[in-house]
Formats: C-alpha cells, structure tokens, sequence
C-alpha cells in the first residue's frame, strides 16, 4: 500500500468555465489555466502520482507543452489511471476537498463523484469528495481562486 497527496490552486477569472472534477459549475467565473484548470481532477492526479512515486501533474503534463492547451483534465486522469495500472498498482480509494467561498459545491458532489469514478473505473464508495469554504479568509475567502487537496490510497 502506498499514499499519495495532492494540492492544486487556480485563480477565478472572467470568460472562463467553470470545471470542477469534469462536471461544468454554473458560475459567473471559471479557473485559469494551461488546460481546463480543473483544481480538483489536478489535486487527484498529483495525489495518485505521488502514491506511486512517478512525480508531479507539471512533470508529466507541462504546461509549456502546447498539446495540453485547453486538454480536459479527465484526460489527463485516465492516462495517470492507465500509467498505474501498468505499474501494477490499483486506486484503493481518494478523498478529496474542494476549497471555495464561492459558488456552493454540494449540489454538485454527486455528479463530481460519478464523473471520476467513471475515468477511473471505481465504485462511488472507493472516493469522497467533500467542499469547504475558509470563513472569507485568505484568497479562496476572499473569492479570488479555487483550492484542492486529495490523498489517494494506491494497493
């Protein structure tokens, strides 16, 4: 058995959307990023690589390399799924914790959850995804981005 932990953090921005474990958020603001800046899905691949000791999402997926422009991050996911699997590991579970002032996540945990499980070829009961807000302290407070963090179990 191996553990992991993952932490991502993107600004909020206009003219953006709004992607948070592949689920689109309805949300006057999106993230910026390189790809879909997707903080949870990137907290999880780093969570899961760091359990397998491959490295970090930057190292695999620069973002100097052009053909991750835009790239959903659920792309990103099921490769690090599959580069695990060939090293013979299994996603035994995830638990992840969105960080955001603003907007309300919970009505979206459920499809979030679906969504991942669907890339990873996982049981809903194999990850838990929770969300947060930091009572408007600091930058996630104060609505300028979003945070993640994720720890994953590798058997």
């Amino acid at each position: 058995m191996r553990v992991g932990i993952g932490y991502d953090v993107h600004k909020l921005v206009e003219n953006r959307k709004l992607i948070l474990g592949g689920v689109e958020i309805q949300y006057s603001k999106g993230l910026l990023g390189h790809s879909d800046a997707d903080v949870l899905v990137h907290a999880i691949i780093d969570s899961i690589l760091g359990a397998a000791g491959l490295g970090d999402i930057g190292k695999l997926f620069p973002d100097s390399d052009n053909k991750y422009k835009g790239i959903s991050s659920l792309k990103l996911l099921k490769e690090v799924n599959a580069l695990i699997k060939d090293k013979g590991y299994k996603i035994g579970n995830i638990d992840s914790t969105i960080i955001a002032q603003k907007p309300k996540i919970s009505p979206y945990i459920e499809d979030i959850k679906k969504s991942l499980c669907n890339v990873l070829d996982i049981d809903l009961g194999s990850i838990n995804i929770k969300a947060t807000t930091e009572e408007g302290l600091g930058f996630t407070g104060r609505g300028e981005g979003i945070s993640s963090q994720s720890i994953c179990l590798l058997i």
